[in-house]
């Protein structure tokens, strides 16, 4: 049946003041599974469901500061919207960043803890996304990227060239799922992307499945956890978690 894209966890300092932060900046809700850790999802939310893909911050000892390879676009409706989003975010503590964008219609920034993100003008395809537009990841080939995610779950292809490829889930809601050439990757993530099984399937043959697909088993100092640390033909680490 294939996996589901649940959410994008990044690494913070400080998982309860990002939280907060993400929150506010996507009008959604915070809970905790425990110390350390703070998830952001929307308000009402029965969780997982593919309308949001949720996002899942965690305190490390030690979270770099580095060029990431994983970044969320933002989509607005309106001009309007789209300056008043801007504004409200960095009043919320967000700041300009430059990553090279030059000239472009979209405004780039940083969450609290430097993470980059951006805040889209006004896009059709973008327009029932929700607050989410896209999660985007840097790659240096889309078309493997595409291949090998594409199968890795139960989201649809919708473009894919090569120098950019979009997938988004097969119930047509919620973000999309994009790889994006790069010339210059990242080698460390400080984001990644946890997968989750449907009820009845088995996390043992999920995974199996990805390493035939080409993943590979990542250390990331998980240790003894119920979840499986994988990563793509690229690098990009990412979580299967148990079904359910």
């Amino acid at each position: 049946m294939g996996l589901r894209l649940v959410q994008v966890n990044f690494k913070a300092r400080d998982d309860s003041a990002l939280g907060r932060f993400w929150a506010e900046a996507l009008g959604w809700g915070v809970s905790s599974d425990g110390p350390g850790v703070t998830n952001v999802e929307p308000g009402g939310f029965d969780w997982p469901d593919p309308a949001a893909v949720c996002v899942d911050v965690v305190t490390v000892p030690d979270p770099e500061t580095v060029k990431y390879r994983v970044h969320l676009d933002l989509a607005t409706t309106s001009a309007a919207h789209h300056a008043e989003l801007v504004e409200r975010l960095l009043a919320l503590g967000a700041t300009p960043a430059d990553v090279g964008q030059g000239d472009v219609p979209w405004t780039v920034l940083a969450d609290p803890e430097g993470n980059v993100f951006c805040v889209l003008e006004p896009r059709s395809i973008y327009r029932n996304t929700g607050p989410i537009a896209a999660v985007v990841v840097s790659c240096t080939d889309p078309r493997a990227m595409a291949g090998f995610w594409s199968q890795a779950t139960d989201w649809n292809l919708h473009e894919v060239s090569e120098d950019r490829a979009r997938l988004r889930s097969a119930m047509g809601v919620g973000p999309y799922l994009e790889f994006i050439r790069t010339d210059n990757n990242a080698v460390w993530n400080r984001i990644h992307l946890d997968l989750k099984p449907y009820p009845g399937d088995d996390q043992a043959a999920e995974v199996a499945r990805l390493r035939a697909l080409g993943a590979t088993d990542a250390d990331v100092g998980q240790g003894d956890v119920p979840w499986m640390c994988l990563a793509d033909s690229e690098g990009n680490e990412f979580c299967v978690l148990t079904p359910g």
